[in-house]
């Protein structure tokens, strides 16, 4: 049960909270929530060969190099499957295809209203070189097994990344055969 909630600190990119919280089982708190203005999107980007359009970049907040698989926020009224185009083109030079919705899921949902949408994406065009340059140092098409052994060295560590290339490895490619 809710008894209020209080800002703590807000801007166009998060939004911090101190809900009053009544917990069963624990009593009342004061519980911390990270809510943010906008929904993400992510993608798994394949191409006919089966490889996956990956892009290498630097997280300042880790302090790591990393694959990443393209993403980005949903502007307010934008539909998802319309920023995730939107994004790859920007960040990537490649130009989506075919977008089919992969899956949602909430990030931090004992934190946060974090929620992405994910999409598989195909039929690519490349249209030259990414407009938004801050958003890697390399992009490129990288074989499954590639995929697979960046994953298990830790190369794709951030949660976006793995969650998409997880799901698409496993679940949604197993619902379809």
């Amino acid at each position: 049960m809710s008894h209020g909630r209080r800002l703590v600190y807000g801007s166009d990119w998060v939004n911090v909270w101190l809900d009053d919280v009544e917990i069963p089982g624990v009593g009342r708190v004061d519980h911390h929530v990270l809510t943010m203005p906008r929904a993400s999107t992510a993608s798994v980007v394949t191409d006919d060969q089966g490889r996956f359009l990956l892009m290498w970049r630097h997280r300042f907040i880790t302090d790591r190099w990393g694959w990443e698989v393209p993403a980005g926020w949903t502007e307010p009224g934008e539909d998802p499957a319309a920023a995730i185009r939107r994004e790859v083109e920007e960040e990537t030079g490649w130009r989506p295809g075919t977008t089919v919705p992969l899956m949602e899921y909430d990030a931090l949902a004992g934190l946060s209203n974090m929620h992405f949408h994910c999409f598989h994406i195909t039929d690519c065009t490349y249209t030259g070189a990414p407009t938004d340059a801050s958003e890697s140092t390399r992009i490129e098409w990288v074989s499954e097994d590639d995929v697979v052994k960046l994953a298990m060295d830790g190369e794709i560590a951030d949660g976006p990344s793995l969650t998409a290339l997880s799901y698409y490895l496993g679940p949604y490619r197993l619902a379809r055969t």
